[in-house]
């Protein structure tokens, strides 16, 4: 996705990368460059906006839910193994986690 419009930093760059400034799992110099794509890009500003929402959802219908330690683990290697291009096995991961 991309608004068309040339920005410092690029539509995709932002989308890639929206959970973890959503999670505020990123550098403070990348979080202020996303604010900055934000009020340059309404498409990108309205898909945070929207994630956002899903994600107070989420918390406020199944935050109060214990999750295995090594499950967080797993779904990030797996979404990095997704990013990165790689081939990505079949199975669940939530699954295995469980049987853990």
């Amino acid at each position: 996705m991309s608004c068309g419009e040339p920005h410092e930093t690029d539509c995709s760059e932002v989308l890639d990368h929206l959970y973890e400034f959503l999670d505020r799992e990123m550098p403070d110099a990348d979080c202020t460059k996303f604010e900055v794509h934000f009020e340059e890009c309404s498409p990108c500003l309205e898909k945070y906006g929207l994630e956002q929402a899903v994600k107070k959802l989420v918390k406020r219908c199944c935050g109060h839910d214990d999750v295995p330690t090594d499950l967080r683990a797993k779904v990030m290697g797996r979404i990095d193994l997704i990013r990165s291009g790689q081939a990505v096995p079949e199975h669940d991961v939530t699954a295995t986690a469980q049987e853990s």
